[in-house]
């Protein structure tokens, strides 16, 4: 769905992007372009939108999510909308599961009929979402939330190396690298090799990158193939 977001933050603005993979994301920061954009959703800074606010939630015909932070004049603002159905809000810092969580919620409350599943084919391999079901060669493979968050990235991202940061942040949510131990990230890695068999006569290499993270490989033809 495209989801116009109105922010001057461009941390926020990357976040979001990055917390809703699945959606056709838009910054806009005047308030006229609001009236143009053929949004779904709509997502509002509350300080940015100032003074603003009531004209941009009012004019607004979609559901609309208020990012706010703990200033007073913010929460004030907030109380104004509570109760309303297809008013939501989420506090800052913003967290990229709890952000994606709200945006599913709103998306589902104001279009109950839209399928929200998503399809993404990498060769012989399936990934499905919400329902985190991943198939290979048409054999469904039981991994766990974060094992198909985590192939999924590694998949999305083929042949570019990932940093442990970005793995951190995309998985598990957190940008502290001290946050999660070395061990956790390491150990899905492997159980992900091992349950989609990312091996190179498969046709895969999931290598480490030294001092920086993974990165998953397509070689040119399994290794079993080019003997022939």
């Amino acid at each position: 769905m495209h989801i116009s977001i109105f922010s001057r933050s461009a941390d926020d603005l990357a976040l979001i992007a990055r917390s809703l993979p699945a959606h056709d994301c838009e910054a806009v920061q005047q308030r006229a372009d609001l009236r143009r954009a053929q949004a779904q959703l709509l997502i509002v800074d509350v300080a940015d939108a100032g003074e603003h606010l009531a004209e941009i939630v009012q004019a607004a015909t979609l559901p609309v999510l208020l990012l706010a932070g703990d200033a007073l004049a913010e929460l004030a603002a907030l109380s104004e909308y509570a109760g309303r159905r297809l008013v939501e809000s989420e506090f800052k810092p913003l967290r990229r599961h709890a952000l994606a969580a709200r945006v599913a919620l709103l998306l589902q409350r104001a279009y109950p009929d839209h399928d929200a599943r998503q399809v993404q084919q990498f060769g012989d391999y399936r990934f499905e979402t919400p329902a985190h079901v991943v198939t290979h060669a048409g054999v469904p493979v039981t991994l766990t939330q974060k094992e198909f968050a985590l192939a999924l990235l590694l998949f999305a991202s083929l042949g570019r190396p990932l940093s442990r940061v970005t793995l951190l942040e995309s998985v598990w949510g957190v940008e502290d690298d001290n946050a999660v131990p070395t061990r956790t990230i390491d150990t899905h890695i492997s159980r992900v090799r091992s349950k989609l068999s990312l091996k190179p006569e498969n046709g895969y290499r999931l290598s480490t990158v030294y001092g920086y993270g993974y990165q998953l490989e397509r070689l040119h033809a399994p290794a079993a193939a080019a003997k022939k």
